[in-house]
């Protein structure tokens, strides 16, 4: 079910209604009634892959409980009990990873073995099974994964109430799109009841409405001038396809960030505070900051479970190095089997290492410059992102820095005034967010005492999204 859908907007408020009318006596009514919903949500897109995501909660849930079972019983000597804790945790950590990969990459993987004899010059007719990739797949097995490393090191304790986990693991506002939530702040808030705060509800409501601005009348609209430029980037001038790639950075920031605020605004709907993704990026002054604000969740994931345990930055440079390009490549590959994305990563991985090995260059840079160099080498990266092959991203940049750059740039037919309007809300909500780049979200209007100014702006944001909102689309990061 897509947030952007008629059908979530008759689902919300009856799941609202009855959450705090007619399971608000317990906890536990609570969390059956959100894993009932949640299941729903999800079903609603493909009801075949609720026992795969029931699959990965239930073993999830259980390697936690087998990992106590050993701590508690077991006779042997240390080493032997770290051993078995060990084979455990391990296990289920492959298990869903090996579930995850034949899903998301199978269908990559032949398709580039295939590939690679060809350049030999050898055929291969192998028939490929064409395997549907499950939406939110490695936002949820992330998730789950998270709290089974988390008890194995003994940062959390185990839960026994599967109905929380089960929760926890499916909660529907964050379910296909994050934020990947840790079992730290997620699952504790289930073994509680929760109770209706009007001022949490109302914050909430606001940063969905923010969430929908972002998503309807800046990506969706961004969508349609892109996907023209892109499928006809040899046609266009240098010009084109630089304000191309602008309107996908664009497009990208209010599809994904507009999800982020949705999901953390619905939260709240339901007394659940979710993490901040995104922390206004393309105020970054450097690569480095950008990816402090950038999938905020996502990042710290990697950062927490592969950066440290390789030793970080407590290692020789080398090492340092290597440990960056590892999790630099693991998040491209994460966001999709393509060789453009895994190219992406290591594009952003060898920024930031040529940003570490400068830092000591202290130079006084004027703010504005910082955050437009780095809003540029972030456009640039997009290009690959957008692009559906590496070949093709080099002839999109190739085509883009040629003399046709200083042209004015044109698009065809209605795109043009697509584009200016795209470019005009754009800069609306740059304002917006710089006015509140303190604030956990843009339209964040607590410190603002008119009520004429805030009702004003609100209802600016809502007759954009009625007449600027025809063009809906599916959320980018549903294909991963």
């Amino acid at each position: 079910m897509l947030f952007n859908s008629i059908e979530f907007l008759v689902f919300l408020p009856i799941v609202f209604l009855s959450y705090w009318f007619l399971f608000n006596r317990s906890v536990k009514l609570q969390n059956l009634f959100v894993v009932g919903v949640s299941y729903l949500f999800y079903g609603w897109w493909d009801g075949r892959f609720l026992l795969l995501i029931a699959f990965t909660s239930f073993f999830s849930w259980l390697s936690g409980i087998g990992i106590e079972k050993i701590r508690n019983t077991s006779e042997d000597n240390l080493k032997s009990m770290r051993l078995k804790c060990r084979w455990i945790a391990g296990g289920n950590i492959v298990l869903n990873l090996l579930i995850l990969g034949f899903f998301k990459y199978y269908n990559f993987f032949i398709e580039s073995f295939i590939s690679a004899f060809s350049l030999a010059g050898i055929t291969l007719h192998t028939s490929t099974l064409y395997v549907i990739l499950p939406v939110g797949i490695s936002f949820y097995t992330f998730q789950a994964l998270s709290y089974t490393i988390d008890v194995y090191r003994k940062r959390l304790e185990p839960t026994h109430d599967i109905v929380a986990f089960f929760a926890f693991v499916s909660f529907f506002p964050q379910l296909v799109a994050g934020p990947i939530e840790r079992a730290t702040n997620l699952l504790v808030q289930f073994y509680k009841p929760r109770t209706f705060i009007y001022d949490n509800a109302v914050d909430g409501v606001r940063q969905m409405l923010w969430g929908f601005f972002k998503k309807i009348v800046i990506a969706d609209n961004c969508a349609l001038v892109v996907n023209d430029v892109f499928g006809n980037y040899g046609h266009y001038s240098g010009s084109t396809l630089l304000m191309g790639a602008i309107l996908f950075a664009f497009q990208i920031y209010g599809d994904f960030s507009g999800y982020s605020d949705i999901a953390i605004g619905t939260a709240k709907l339901f007394g659940v505070n979710l993490k901040q993704n995104f922390r206004y990026p393309y105020f970054s002054l450097n690569i480095i900051d950008f990816w402090r604000r950038w999938h905020i969740s996502l990042n710290t994931w990697f950062v927490d479970y592969v950066y440290i345990p390789l030793g970080g930055n407590r290692v020789g440079r080398f090492k340092h190095i290597r440990n960056i390009l590892i999790i630099f490549l693991l998040s491209g590959l994460w966001h999709g089997a393509n060789w453009t994305f895994i190219g992406w990563g290591l594009y952003h991985g060898l920024l930031f290492i040529c940003l570490l090995l400068l830092k000591g260059n202290k130079q006084q840079t004027p703010r504005l410059l910082k955050m437009s160099v780095t809003f540029a080498f972030v456009t640039l990266g997009w290009i690959l992102f957008r692009s559906e092959t590496v070949s093709m991203a080099f002839a999109y940049i190739t085509d883009m820095f040629s003399s046709s750059l200083l042209k004015v740039p044109k698009v065809s037919g209605i795109n043009n005034v697509i584009a200016l309007i795209s470019l005009f809300f754009i800069a609306l909500m740059l304002c917006i967010e710089w006015k509140n780049r303190d604030k956990l979200f843009g339209l964040d209007l607590s410190a603002v005492r008119s009520i004429w100014i805030r009702y004003s702006l609100y209802m600016v944001i809502l007759v954009s999204i009625y007449f600027f909102g025809n063009n809906s689309s599916d959320f980018i990061y549903f294909q991963f």
